[in-house]
């Protein structure tokens, strides 16, 4: 009830834009748990793949079916990072965001529905990288338009708050959903007139059919912010300061990297934490989902109060947290044990979440929210891409390693945090002041 309490005091068009990202993630995110049973299974030939080398000489590399579908989980994570600066330059260029979300919405669902087809394992490839397009526009326009519905300064903490807790509601029941439509299949739509599907296929039409609800309700309830200008020529992403080393919005997007880099390490450990925890796999999957219980809890009342109190006390709380949560589990051996510690990582990521893109939408210029925003959501889902290939590779060297490692990328930027960001609540009222004077 508190959360729809604070809901409800949001701007109408945020929580349409909201609910259209909780459904489209939920859809989405069951491709995360189905795609690999779906590679894994007699379904998709991938036999005459395994075991043959890709690359040349000490870059030479052995396919195996876990590579094949990191790989496939991997390259939407990169594609949608990587083009994200682009298509948020050209929504600033243009002018508009409506559009972008509703061709992102469409290639996301259509490729879902089209993994009924596909029956080879390029096929998968060829999908993931264009639904990784597809949520590369989606992102960078619904931050604009969630930064854009903000009144003031004053309440855009509060709007990602709620953007953000929706959102991650459909990303963390999505796959739950999944696993129980697949294990539930074949199901029997003849008295309906339609084909039996299995489990698979009913996956991908359920993925398929709540991006097209999305679709239907950003086509009906969400408009362009009035204010909404193109932008001016310049739309480079700055790197340098104007007084100090980085901008502050590249500086928190490089410490963003981190922080999905941490959070993400963990889902390729899955064996071996079950093995070093002495647990079951019920519990790997309550630790995995503790982060975003976290979130979903906090989201909002952690965004309104850094509209009241300030972005950057948050931002330092959080990465100061997130440093000893990351490498505490490499180090403990109860399972409830590590179910408290990735809460208080989720609780990390949660003070860094809305803060740190309220602080990028106060500096970000008139017209250029969708630049300026995309640098903190590629960081983002760049360090989400690579954590599980990084933590696979460092696990070679020790179970600690990976997070001993994450553990230190979170202490570099709250270095980065501390010396090249500063707070932006109220400083347009402070310089407005002095200007005055």
């Amino acid at each position: 009830m508190g959360l729809l309490s604070r809901a409800a005091a949001t701007d109408r068009r945020v929580i349409v834009l909201a609910l259209a990202r909780m459904v489209g993630a939920a859809g989405n995110s069951f491709l995360i748990v189905v795609l690999p049973l779906y590679i894994a299974s007699d379904l998709i030939d991938v036999d005459a793949l395994i075991g043959s080398a890709v690359g040349i000489g000490a870059a030479e590399v052995t396919l195996t079916e876990p590579l094949l579908i990191g790989i496939v989980l991997s390259l939407f994570g990169f594609l949608n990072s990587f083009s994200q600066p682009l298509t948020g330059r050209l929504s600033d260029r243009m002018g508009v965001r409506r559009p972008f979300v509703l061709a992102g919405i469409l290639l996301l669902g259509t490729a879902s529905g089209l993994y009924i087809i596909a029956d080879t394992y390029w096929h998968l490839v060829a999908l993931r990288a264009a639904q990784g397009f597809g949520a590369a526009l989606i992102i960078p326009a619904t931050v604009a338009l969630v930064n854009e519905y903000a009144a003031s300064d004053s309440d855009r903490g509060g709007n990602f708050g709620v953007y953000n807790t929706f959102r991650l509601i459909g990303f963390g029941f999505g796959p739950v959903l999944a696993g129980a439509v697949v294990e539930g299949g074949p199901y029997d739509l003849s008295p309906i007139g339609l084909p039996t599907l299995d489990g698979f296929d009913a996956a991908f039409v359920a993925a398929c059919a709540g991006a097209y609800l999305s679709f239907v309700l950003v086509f009906l309830l969400v408009r362009d912010a009035a204010e909404s200008s193109a932008a001016s020529d310049d739309l480079s992403i700055r790197v340098r300061g104007e007084d100090r080393l980085l901008d502050p919005v590249f500086a928190l997007g490089l410490a963003t990297v981190a922080m999905g880099l941490c959070i993400a390490m963990f889902a390729t450990l899955q064996n071996q934490i079950n093995v070093r925890l002495d647990q079951a796999p019920v519990w790997f999957g309550i630790q995995f989902g503790a982060v975003t219980i976290a979130n979903v809890l906090l989201q909002v009342p952690v965004g309104q109060a850094s509209d009241r109190i300030g972005r950057r006390p948050f931002l330092l709380a959080g990465f100061v947290l997130l440093a000893p949560t990351t490498l505490l589990q490499g180090i403990v051996t109860d399972p409830i044990v590590m179910t408290l510690v990735r809460l208080g990582q989720g609780v990390a990521v949660a003070f860094v979440f809305a803060p740190s893109l309220a602080l990028a939408g106060d500096l970000a210029r008139e017209g250029e929210s969708g630049t300026t925003l995309s640098v903190l959501t590629m960081g983002f889902g760049f360090g989400i891409a690579l954590g599980p290939l990084a933590s696979g590779w460092l696990v070679g060297f020790g179970f600690v390693v990976p997070f001993a490692v994450g553990a230190v990328l979170a202490a570099v930027a709250l270095v980065g945090v501390v010396t090249q960001v500063e707070e932006t609540l109220g400083a347009s009222d402070d310089a407005a002041a002095t200007a005055a004077d």
